[in-house]
């Protein structure tokens, strides 16, 4: 099984190194056809794994040792178990199926080799740090996928947009990244090593030590940990305040936006905390803290989702609201449940995304759903593919989302952190927002009157700059095979395999011996007393106010934008000061921006001004100098090359040495 192991991390990288480094030898059609077969191989290996797996069989072992420093081993080394073999297979699949898409929808741009060499290598990099038996190793992953992200979503840099998204995400995960390492460290230092086995296994003797941070304060050193290492999920699952780089990514092209929200990057943070559950399940300050900034994350977020007119930025306010969701199950102490709401999420968002994507090539590169309507005759594949995807993340009973949502909201109610009732009813409320958000945006791009094409619609504010949106007597275009049939096989999952993975999944001991859950913690114990099967979980949804929340944003979205369109403007103006709070993403960007960015370039300029000029070169360098320029002036009086002055001074100074010395030894 080490084959399958290193074919699946391996094989990407093999890919991408194919087509970054001999892209121009072997062509467009060599770069995509070396990239796809790397994940392909990739993809079948994992699903190999996955059912190695599932017949008792794990592995926990070093491939090579790269340094030993103080006697701590840095190694790189595999852990697979239940969760690595899930997370293996969602990021293989989604990726394969992105790599396919790619074909179609990048078909023009003069970037086509570079592309695929960074969408393959990014599938690298969550391989690395999904296999990783240890925080070195897991260390590495995370920046790996942090560099590509920013290459990706830069990935158009000739556009100032696309430079500026990217900077901000690189700069914003850098924040996360610092509590990270801090809480990596904390791991390194009290509990003595990097491998994630023998750290856990040293963790609860360590439950009750201290460290005091401020005199008179004592913090848990387990507590201190696990909030540095959240703070590093913060930032890459775009958490609040750490999500502000998230909607922002949109700027890359959609193929990446797809692979970054649904299946790597973001859910690196869920993951990881997922794998330290040993060392969470010991703090519930911890706990509290993950479940309140979920809460906040998954209502708040879907409120911005409202006002956007981006099909894609809609989508991405979507993905911060779910990473909210699977926060809140982390919290809760459910950390399968959040799992497995990421395997559904990843597969109904993928689609969504790429269903967007075949809409924007539909519509000739135009983003804005204001322009668009009564698509649904035209691009009937899509259409149905996004109606799936919309139904999934909505929660609709029987389909994918509906399973993995009812349980976060299931386990919130059941959880005893603080902040659990805070998350309880955040979660119920984001069933609405959801359903409201996802259905105007359904309404407005497949249904209703067809808004494309008129006067004044066309605009250069499109995704690459490859057009103008759709011109007068122009109409919109099904997406050609290529990019359909990755919507139609990411749909399939996106309907069926909740069901089916379920009760075997979070019921059964497929995660047994690998995600810890302490009794005090009782959201799983309830949730397995009242599972009595997929079909009755089902049909008692439709008795739940999840289920009526979920039906009363759909309606609304049809009465607001279908029956009534004017309604919406209407609300917007009478609510104006809340409509501009929520335009302006709660003013988060222009806090960023005037406090910690200004306070940043006031510090170093107060820096610059007071100590490099006035200190530094004013006192100790230009000072200085001053300083001896007068001495060797006054010193330049006396030498005036003359005879006679010199011949005075002598005399005077022998006058003032018989003054002050000779004589006082004459009157002795």
């Amino acid at each position: 099984m080490k084959t399958a192991y290193l074919l699946a991390a391996f094989a990407p990288l093999a890919g991408a190194l194919l087509a970054g480094l001999f892209g121009r030898a072997i062509g467009r059609a060599g770069a995509h056809i070396v990239t796809i077969a790397g994940v392909a191989i990739a993809f079948f290996a994992s699903m190999w794994t996955l059912a190695d797996v599932l017949q008792g069989n794990t592995f926990n072992g070093t491939l090579y040792s790269w340094a030993t420093i103080g006697g701590v081993n840095v190694e790189v080394g595999f852990l697979v178990d239940a969760l690595t073999a899930t997370m293996m297979c969602v990021v293989t699949s989604v990726s394969l199926m992105v790599h396919v898409y790619t074909i179609g929808y990048m078909a023009d741009d003069p970037g086509y080799q570079r592309f695929f060499s960074y969408i393959s290598l990014f599938t690298f990099s969550m391989m690395m740090l999904v296999m990783a038996n240890n925080f070195m190793q897991l260390f590495f992953g995370w920046e790996a996928v942090g560099l590509v992200s920013y290459l990706l979503i830069g990935f158009w840099y000739t556009r100032p947009t696309a430079i500026h998204a990217n900077l901000k995400a690189f700069l914003v995960n850098r924040v996360g990244d610092f509590g990270f390492v801090l809480g990596i460290g904390l791991v390194l230092a009290h509990l003595g090593s990097l491998d994630y086995a023998q750290a856990f296994a040293a963790a609860p003797a360590l439950a009750d030590r201290t460290v005091e941070l401020i005199p008179g304060t004592q913090w848990s050193v387990l507590t201190l940990a696990c909030i540095c290492l959240f703070i590093g999920a913060m930032g890459k699952s775009a958490q609040f305040p750490l999500h502000v780089w998230l909607p922002d990514s949109m700027e890359g092209p959609t193929p990446i936006s797809a692979l970054i929200h649904a299946a790597t990057m973001v859910t690196a943070g869920i993951f990881m905390v997922a794998r330290m559950s040993p060392l969470f399940e010991l703090s519930d300050t911890a706990l509290g803290l993950i479940i309140t900034i979920g809460a906040i994350t998954a209502l708040f977020m879907g409120f911005l989702g409202i006002v956007q007119n981006d099909i894609k930025r809609v989508i991405a306010y979507s993905t911060l609201s779910q990473l909210g969701y699977m926060t809140v199950a982390l919290g809760a102490s459910a950390y399968g449940v959040a799992i497995f709401h990421l395997m559904t999420h990843a597969f109904f968002k993928a689609l969504l995304f790429l269903a967007a994507g075949s809409v924007i090539i539909g519509m000739h590169h135009d983003q804005d759903i204001r322009n668009m309507g009564g698509l649904r005759k035209y691009m009937p594949i899509t259409w149905l593919t996004a109606l799936a995807g919309s139904l999934a993340l909505i929660g609709t009973p029987f389909f994918s989302g509906f399973y993995s949502k009812d349980l976060i909201i299931e386990a919130a109610r059941h959880a005893n952190v603080p902040g659990a009732s805070l998350a309880w009813w955040a979660v119920q409320a984001g069933v609405f927002v959801t359903a409201f958000y996802s259905f105007r945006m359904y309404f407005l791009v497949f249904h209703g009157e067809e808004r494309w094409g008129r006067a004044g619609h066309a605009h250069d504010d499109v995704e690459g700059g490859h057009g103008h949106g759709l011109a007068a007597g122009d109409k919109p275009h099904e997406s050609p095979a290529v990019v359909t049939i990755p919507l139609v096989l990411l749909a399939i999952p996106s309907v069926l395999i909740g069901l089916y993975t379920v009760g075997p999944m979070l019921f059964g001991d497929f995660f047994e011996g690998v995600i810890a859950s302490v009794e005090r913690h009782p959201a799983v114990a309830a949730l397995a007393g009242e599972f009595h099967g997929w079909w009755a979980m089902g049909l008692h949804s439709l008795a739940t106010p999840a289920f009526w929340l979920a039906l009363a944003g759909v309606a609304s979205a049809y009465y607001c934008y279908m029956l009534n369109p004017r309604l919406p403007e209407a609300i917007a103006r009478r609510f104006a000061p809340i409509y501009r709070l929520l335009d302006n993403k709660y003013y988060l960007d222009r806090i960023n921006e005037v406090v910690f960015a200004g306070g940043a370039r006031l510090i170093g300029r107060g820096l610059w001004k007071g100590g490099d000029q006035a200190l530094i070169d004013g006192v100790a360098i230009d000072g200085s100098a001053r300083l001896v320029g007068w001495f060797a002036g006054v010193l330049r009086l006396a030498q005036t090359g003359r005879l006679n002055s010199y011949a005075i001074t002598m005399i005077v100074g022998v006058a003032l040495l018989l003054l002050f010395v000779v004589l006082p030894l004459v009157r002795r």
